[in-house]
């Protein structure tokens, strides 16, 4: 089965010290159109600044967290906003698809190829030690790319619209993940993240 076809079960993606499985897209009641519109219409998004390496960045996207819990990275701490009704349902299909639970969600708008997600690991304390990461994306495609830490191999995928990528197992401890800036024409996406905090 290609790794990128429309199916109903996530389709595990080989790659080494960690776990990787995709599923495009996500069977949801309402269209992917609908869910993104919505989605930007209903969130307050912010414009948040971070430190790196010391220094303070305003972050090259919007966004906004919402769950159970409070959330600190990159000397930012985010409080919760009470889950939404359509959050609610995206959750609850989430869970359904990967069999795993999540109290809380960040959700990033990229409003153009200038916005992006520097190389990370979600690797903070309160996620636990191997943290299960369910990333669904709403709008245009936008390359994923995960670096190995100690190897630096380089894996791409592309994530479609209403796709959703399970992230777990030793996944944050070994590799880096981001979104590169692009100069080509792109139109606006929305990606959940969605995770349990401890």
């Amino acid at each position: 089965m290609d790794l990128f076809s429309s199916g109903t079960e996530l389709v595990s993606i080989p790659v080494e010290d960690g776990e990787l499985a995709m599923l495009a897209p996500l069977p949801l009641p309402i269209s992917s159109a609908e869910v993104l519109a919505r989605l930007v219409d209903e969130t307050p998004w912010r414009a948040d600044t971070i430190v790196v390496y010391g220094k303070r960045w305003l972050q090259p996207r919007l966004s906004a967290w919402y769950g159970e819990a409070s959330y600190t990275y990159s000397g930012l701490r985010l409080e919760p906003l009470p889950m939404t009704p359509l959050l609610e349902r995206l959750r609850a299909a989430v869970e359904a698809a990967t069999g795993h639970r999540y109290n809380s969600v960040l959700l990033n708008c990229y409003r153009d190829g200038a916005d992006s997600m520097g190389m990370h690991a979600d690797d903070e304390p309160e996620l636990g030690p191997c943290p299960v990461i369910a990333s669904l994306s709403f709008g245009a495609t936008r390359t994923f790319v995960l670096r190995h830490k100690v190897s630096k191999r380089t894996l791409k995928l592309d994530l479609t619209d209403g796709s959703l990528l399970l992230m777990g197992g030793a996944l944050q401890h070994n590799w880096l993940h981001g979104i590169n800036k692009t100069a080509r024409p792109t139109a606006l996406r929305v990606n959940l993240t969605f995770r349990f905090v401890v």
